[in-house]
């Protein structure tokens, strides 16, 4: 199995192979992408064997924005017999995958793919039931185990492979199921809750999203971030010159102060949370969420940097670049993550942990 599958948002498969081809390269990893526009996946063919199984266990999944999935897969799987799918796949994995834990049938996510979701659904039954009985999965789902993927771009055309539990997304197709909650001023409002599921271990929601926690939400307005702080019982000051909603108003737990997010400075020294959905230049939000950090006004924040049309990945590493040497420079110790999440457009959401700043030779713990 010499290929790597990424999945992505379908439009952004340029941004997705260019970030595979980078960052195997920095590994000594090198090959070639095949990019299909709106398909929803790359997949990065590997020059020597066993380098994609390589990037598979060392290529950090955290690390990559664009891909919501990364698997290791052999040669496409076509004109699947439909009296019998299941001999031929269970063929291209024996061997070729240690014992797995997990089936996951998926698609791409467009719509054309979407239409082979019930034949997935119908599908995983008895081919988990195969590829037990071929001792390809153990007899009962394992979460350290591998997970194998079978992965449908056309009725009978299937790439089988493999990603490993502990370098790859815990969500099937990659993707966060989310109910949009009825009582939620704005849609925007599932982008911090995916924010937050993507990048806080959930053993560490009850440290990290505490109650009785301090927050700011930068360009609030009318409330969509602001909710799910409130909805974590934090008390929360929303920055916008447009009116938050009223049923936020009415939780007493949000002061709304109407000025321009990127003047306002907070008067609290204790602030847990900052977050930021403005629609601003994306080096312009990078600068401001540095400088915050950089002042120690907050321990952790969620931004979001609206991308340019051209460019995007380019555009996206040096802003993150920027917002790394800035915080090197002032000593500052800091975990920065980026994704694009499902929930997102034309943006890619960021965190960053600050971890303890170093003053006078000592560790600030902030």
């Amino acid at each position: 199995m010499n290929k790597v599958i990424l999945y992505c948002r379908p439009g952004f498969e340029k941004e997705c192979a260019a970030e595979i081809t980078d960052k195997a390269a920095q590994r000594e990893v090198y090959g070639f992408a095949r990019v299909k526009e709106h398909s929803g996946y790359v997949i990065f063919e590997c020059y020597q064997p066993g380098e994609a199984d390589k990037l598979g266990r060392e290529l950090p999944f955290s690390s990559l924005i664009f891909a919501r999935q990364m698997i290791v897969a052999g040669e496409l799987l076509k004109d699947l017999p439909p009296e019998d799918r299941i001999t031929p796949i269970v063929a291209a994995l024996q061997g070729a995958v240690e014992k797995g834990g997990e089936l996951r049938v998926e698609v791409a996510d467009t719509n054309e793919s979407k239409e082979l979701m019930k034949f997935c659904r119908k599908f995983t039954v008895p081919l988990r039931a195969a590829l037990r009985d071929a001792k390809i999965l153990t007899s009962y789902e394992t979460a350290k185990r591998p997970v194998v993927h079978l992965f449908f771009i056309a009725p009978g055309c299937c790439y089988a492979g493999y990603s490993y539990s502990n370098n790859n997304s815990p969500f099937y197709m990659g993707i966060p199921r989310l109910k949009f909650p009825s009582d939620a001023p704005s849609r925007s409002t599932l982008k911090l809750e995916e924010a937050f599921h993507v990048f806080i271990p959930a053993d560490e929601w009850d440290e990290r999203l505490a109650n009785g926690m301090y927050a700011v939400d930068l360009g609030a307005c009318p409330g969509g971030w602001t909710y799910q702080l409130v909805k974590r019982n934090m008390w929360v000051y929303s920055i916008d010159n447009g009116p938050m909603a009223q049923s936020l108003m009415d939780t007493g737990q949000v002061t709304w102060l109407r000025e321009d997010g990127f003047r306002y400075r907070p008067t609290r020294s204790n602030i847990s949370w900052m977050v930021c959905d403005m629609v601003e230049r994306p080096a312009k939000v990078t600068a401001r969420m540095a400088e915050w950090l950089v002042n120690g006004w907050c321990r952790e924040t969620i931004f979001n940097l609206k991308l340019p049309m051209k460019k995007r990945y380019e555009e996206l590493s040096n802003n993150l670049a920027s917002l790394r040497e800035q915080l090197e420079k002032h000593g500052i110790n800091a975990q920065i993550q980026a994704r694009q999440l499902y929930h997102d457009r034309e943006e890619v959401t960021v965190h960053v942990r600050r971890i303890w700043a170093a003053v006078g030779g000592r560790r600030d713990e902030r």
